[in-house]
């Protein structure tokens, strides 16, 4: 060897020789393990060496990595650097990564997937790495690029195809650990590295037949299947975001389902979100639930096939985050669900969009049926709020949805306490619907579902003279309050439904459902004469000439037939029950058509009914007071029957439209309504006019009062206070007698004459 040659591998540093030593002479020998152990050992015992190393490591592998016959070299120098990274101590780490990270990027760069394969796997082992110190300097944009575009490869060859996508996963699974941890490293969740990332694995996903599979199937998936490890990797993504960036994530998504078109059919975005749903922190989840809602309205314009897929996608997750949703977060999910349903229902409709209607009111069900029943009322009551209060056929259809949204959401509510159940802000305004012929049947409903505590609905949907196995339990004194407190709005209100001429026959069964669960669910002795009043007031209506067909006049006598008799055997009064049934066998033998069952077409006019036939006053009066029942307002109602009638549908229609407006949609506007007394003029209500009048006059000179003398015993001497409040002898009540019997005319008590009293108080105008 020659002398130059020898000096200069003398003066060659120890760290490169040991490093030199590292490499066989062929590459298929591999790594020399042991001159590889004494390299890691000079490491250790001079960590300030290492990144000189690794600058070493990598100068040799970028000057192989051009000359394919080098490539085994290169391959091994990649696994001396793995063997450093995990052999050496953190805190020495710091320097030496980046000669790591340029070693990876360099083999990534490569046109060779088995060297792409190998840095991935690298950077993987990295990734795992905790460091004491981070570097803050360092980025990691190249590494979410590099792999997210080896996520999208598309080589002819299915299984280099499935292992360059399997290693891009992996890869971008390694950048999220490792910059997740610490924001100031890198802030991985800004937009443009989302738009990389989610794609990708989305992509992925989409592309894999894995996402047909149930969630429970993970642990038997394949795991060289390159949706399986996407759909995990979006799991994690997810379940490390934190409030702040769950818009951020998501979003992409959205952007992804648009772009690929991906809505209809819609099962790839159903699994998607079901998937960041469960990964994602359960007090986050409503933000995914706004950021989709906020996304189908964005979508308003487009074809109503797509809004549909979109609704049902939050139909399958809105459930997940109604458990998180408190507060306003609710009612601003719900106004925007309701603001939906307004604006399709003012669009042209055709078949699509009655079925985007229909999904958002299954929608709407899904999210209330997980909200406790406190929320639920308050929903109800907000949904009624936005209902129009005018009577425009064009508001038909939205107020038509309007209900069937309070109807599902009823559904998936328990009743218990009826006065919490059914406020009067929520009672008024569906009486006032029931009004409306097209709509009676839906707010009914509703009330159904309010009333009905022991799921008696199915045996009360027609009329009938038997009914067996009712679940009943005796009202309580709130319901019995209840009752006492809302009878004559909702006895009045069924009343003019029943009586309607437009009424179809489904309205009257309606209407019929709604009396027999009063019955079974509130009724009590002390309200039954109410009850039985009314229900006199319908036959009244089906007798008197009026515009009602012979069929429509049958029904109503059928209604009330049933009524009474469920009435009479609920509360085991025997002395009704036993006039009923005389009434009944009557009907049976002489107008059959009396008797259930509703009937649909007319019968022969005119229609003629024997008396003895319909119910009597004077019996069902002398009935109930045998059974001990109170008949005293049954009586006043029956005598002044002109009160309640004639006046029911102004006091209604006025009233509950006034509670509605009040309450108020965001369409409608103030009006201006004028108030006129409905009752007549009796001293009762000349009493309640000057009541009302004069309280507030009253309420004042009390209050003026009551501050006069908190100022005297306030300011007062004690002594002024006991002579002011002592009886004395010229204050007892004998001198009173004295005082006033001076004051009245003498020729009644025989007393000298005296000047008149206004002489006497006003002496000064009567001077001469």
């Amino acid at each position: 060897m020659p002398s130059n040659c020898l000096t200069c591998s003398c003066f060659r540093p120890r760290y490169k020789k040991l490093v030199d030593n590292i490499f066989p002479q062929y590459p298929e020998e591999g790594l020399v393990k042991n001159n590889m152990d004494k390299l890691i050992f000079h490491s250790l015992s001079s960590p300030e060496k290492l990144d000189r190393i690794g600058e070493y490591l990598y100068q040799r592998a970028s000057r192989d990595i051009t000359r394919t016959s080098r490539i085994g070299f290169v391959v091994i120098a990649m696994e001396a650097m793995d063997q450093l990274l995990g052999a050496c101590h953190a805190q020495a780490l710091n320097l030496y990564v980046e000669s790591f990270l340029k070693m990876i990027q360099r083999l990534l760069e490569s046109p060779e997937a088995d060297l792409q394969i190998q840095a991935t796997q690298s950077f993987v082992k990295f990734s795992n790495i905790e460091e004491d110190t981070p570097s803050y300097h360092r980025r990691y944009e190249f590494f979410v690029s590099k792999f997210s575009s080896m996520c999208h490869n598309n080589r002819d060859d299915p299984t280099t195809r499935n292992m360059l996508r399997v290693a891009g996963i992996r890869g971008l699974r390694g950048v999220i650990r490792k910059t997740v941890v610490d924001d100031l490293v890198e802030n991985i969740w800004e937009a443009n590295h989302m738009a990389k990332i989610i794609p990708s694995l989305l992509f992925n996903m989409q592309d894999s037949s894995y996402y047909k599979k149930d969630l429970s199937d993970t642990r038997e998936a394949n795991d060289a299947d390159p949706g399986v490890l996407a759909d995990e990797c979006i799991q994690e993504l997810f379940g490390r975001a934190s409030f702040g960036h769950v818009r951020s994530v998501v979003r992409p998504v959205l952007e992804h389902l648009d772009r690929h078109h991906l809505w209809v059919p819609n099962e790839f975005a159903v699994h998607t979100f079901k998937v960041i749903m469960f990964s994602i922190q359960t007090q986050y989840s409503y933000a995914v639930v706004e950021s989709l809602m906020y996304h189908l309205d964005s979508h308003s314009k487009s074809p109503a096939k797509i809004r549909t897929s979109m609704t049902n996608v939050l139909s399958k997750i809105i459930a997940i985050a109604a458990g998180e949703s408190v507060g306003p977060s609710v009612l601003e999910i719900i106004n925007s669900l309701l603001a939906h349903i307004r604006n399709s229902a003012g669009r042209r409709q055709d078949n699509e969009e009655t079925v985007y209607l229909e999904s958002l009111v299954t929608c709407l069900g899904e999210f209330t049926a997980h909200l406790p029943d406190y929320q639920k009322v308050e929903i109800m009551v907000f949904i009624v709020s936005k209902i129009p209060s005018e009577d425009f056929s064009t508001d038909i259809l939205l107020r038509e949805m309007l209900l069937k949204s309070l109807l599902i959401v009823g559904k998936n509510y328990t009743s218990v306490i009826m006065s919490a159940s059914v406020p009067p802000s929520l009672l008024k305004p569906l009486l006032h619907l029931s009004f409306t012929a097209e709509l009676c049947i839906l707010s009914q409903q509703v009330l159904h579902t309010l009333i009905d505590r022991h799921n008696n609905l199915a045996q009360l949907e027609e009329p009938k003279l038997r009914i067996h196995n009712l679940v009943r339990e005796e009202p309580s004194r709130a319901d019995t309050m209840f009752l006492r407190k809302n009878e004559e709005e909702i006895y009045s209100c069924m009343l003019l439904v029943v009586a309607n001429e437009a009424n179809s026959v489904d309205n009257l069964k309606t209407a019929y459902t709604t009396l027999a669960l009063i019955v079974v669910e509130l009724l009590s002795r002390n309200t039954v004469a109410a009850f039985i009043t009314m229900l006199y007031k319908i036959q009244d209506a089906a007798v008197k000439p009026c515009q009602l067909d012979s069929a429509q006049k049958c029904n109503l006598h059928c209604m009330t037939i049933a009524l009474l008799n469920l009435a009479s055997d609920i509360l085991e009064l025997p002395h009704l029950q036993r006039y009923v049934s005389e009434l009944i066998e009557f009907r049976m033998m002489n107008a059959p058509y009396l008797l259930p069952d509703i009937r649909h077409n007319p019968i022969v006019e005119p229609l003629k009914i024997d008396p003895l036939a319909l119910l009597n006053e004077k019996k069902l009066g002398e009935c109930l007071k045998q059974c001990g029942v109170d008949v005293t307002d049954m009586s006043k109602a029956l005598t002044h029957r002109h009160s309640w009638v004639e006046t029911a549908s102004s006091q209604m229609r006025g009233s509950i439209s006034d509670s509605a407006s009040e309450l108020g949609s965001n369409n409608s506007t103030p009006r201006i309504t004028k108030k006129f007394p409905s009752e007549g003029l009796t001293f009762d209500a000349v009493k309640k006019v000057l009541t009302d009048e004069s309280c507030a006059t009253f309420k004042e000179r009390e209050r003026l009062k009551q501050k006069e003398l908190f100022e005297v015993f306030r300011h007062s001497a004690f002594e002024d206070i006991v002579n002011n409040n002592t009886v004395k002898d010229e204050d007892t009540l004998q001198k009173k007698l004295h005082d006033i019997l001076d004051k009245t005319p003498s020729s009644i008590h025989f007393v000298p004459e005296k000047p008149p009293i206004f002489e006497q108080l006003f002496p000064e105008l009567f001077a001469c």
